[in-house]
């Protein structure tokens, strides 16, 4: 069974006194996750307990009351780690979680999981703001993508890769040929494992239509045909500003379902905003966001679309998702910008460490369509920033997108 990234840094975390709260898109291995501490737990000889919610029984009897969980556990003199996967089948997670703390952090560590940010958002309440700690569990990365194709041997090439510029690896070949994969089915574990191409097809058409479908369902989204409508639009407009108006006028439904719509997508880990990058912050709050796809499967299975990436028209658009979820891991959705100005100059990624000074990155899918002279505008306005282009397609480590 092979391990996530996360693991390694939620085991740092477990004798800190928060609740764990671990969540993602569904099908993404949170499950498997908590399975995976409980063993760790188990060798480390703690004392350790694992329940699910998806449990009838054990369900009704924390909703009759939460201090039943005792019930089900041996109580000792060591502390108790207490695992719980799905926490938001119950009716009142916050209270039941804010019990467990205030009451019993001394003899007991909570470890929980949700399969939708939009439950947990919606149920846990103010209450517990200073009594959790947040993991985010995405799809696989590409690092991760390796290991789980059983190419952990390829993984100092890729590491050599991004740490010299000069370095031309004997096994590039292989490692664009897999990111080519990645990058067409994307990181959702079931179908990094899959060998077949059609099984890959298969399992992501079954993630967008039934576990998509229970997200839509359990956020009360009326209007579904629209809401489907709305993804496909998306999926199109990837990497492009997100234009509410446009789309609800688009769409045929109000600006305020729209918007309700793209919350709940994001509630979903299905897609992520990038705000603009202005001097001004008044501005910045006010000016449209780009939107992204969380993985780039998940976007062509929307669009049906699994062609190679060097035969797609939209192949700048996958490179450029792709940096995003890359830039995502390394800094966090919050610190990534993108600039643009009124006449169309634009920039795609901002990553800045002040409002004079950081890095500016721009996606191409060849490098040789870059134009430093074409970007002068930003330069001259923001001397302090960095810029380079990382690109599909480039002759130098420091160009290409999967060496960053």
């Amino acid at each position: 069974m092979y391990e996530r990234k996360l693991l390694r840094t939620i085991t740092e975390h477990l004798h800190n006194k928060e609740i764990i709260v671990i969540t993602g898109p569904r099908q993404t291995g949170k499950t498997t996750l908590l399975e995976q501490l409980h063993g760790f737990l188990s060798k480390t000889k703690e004392q350790s307990y694992l329940f699910t919610l998806e449990d009838p029984s054990f369900l009704k009897a924390l909703n009759e009351n939460p201090e039943n969980i005792f019930r089900f556990m041996h109580q000792g003199d060591r502390k108790i780690f207490l695992l719980l996967d799905e926490i938001q089948y119950l009716k009142n997670p916050s209270n039941f979680l804010k019990l467990m703390y205030d009451k019993y952090n001394k003899q007991l560590k909570l470890i929980v999981t949700g399969s939708s940010a939009l439950y947990i958002d919606s149920r846990f309440k103010d209450s517990l703001a200073g009594r959790k700690r947040v993991f985010n569990l995405f799809t696989l990365d590409f690092e991760e993508f390796l290991v789980f194709r059983g190419h952990e041997h390829i993984m100092p090439e890729l590491i050599e890769i991004r740490k010299r510029d000069e370095y031309i690896s004997p096994m590039l070949q292989i490692i664009q040929s897999l990111f080519d994969e990645y990058l067409t089915y994307g990181g959702y574990p079931a179908v990094v494992k899959a060998t077949d191409l059609s099984e890959k097809k298969a399992i992501l058409k079954e993630i967008y239509t039934s576990y998509l479908r229970r997200d839509i369902l359990e956020a009360g989204v009326q209007h579904q045909d629209k809401f489907y409508n709305m993804m496909l639009l998306l999926a199109h407009q990837s990497g492009s500003q997100l234009n509410i108006n446009e789309m609800a006028n688009t769409v045929k439904l109000s600006v305020t379902a729209i918007e309700n719509y793209i919350y709940v997508l994001r509630k979903c880990f299905h897609i992520s905003i990038v705000r603009p990058f202005y001097s001004n912050v008044r501005k910045e709050l006010t000016k449209m966001p780009k939107v992204f796809f969380n993985d780039t499967g998940f976007r062509n299975v929307i669009m049906n679309q699994f062609s190679a990436i060097h035969e797609r028209v939209d192949r700048g658009i996958i490179a450029e998702n792709y940096l995003f979820i890359r830039l995502r891991q390394l800094y966090g959705d919050d610190y990534i910008r993108y600039w643009r100005t009124a006449d169309g100059n634009e920039i795609d990624f901002i990553i800045p460490e002040t409002q004079k000074s950081g890095s500016a990155i721009e996606v191409k899918y060849s490098h040789a369509e870059f134009r430093l002279s074409k970007y002068r505008k930003f330069t001259n306005l923001y001397p302090g920033f960095v810029l380079n282009c990382r690109a599909y397609n480039a002759e130098t480590n420091s160009g290409r997108i999967l060496a960053l």
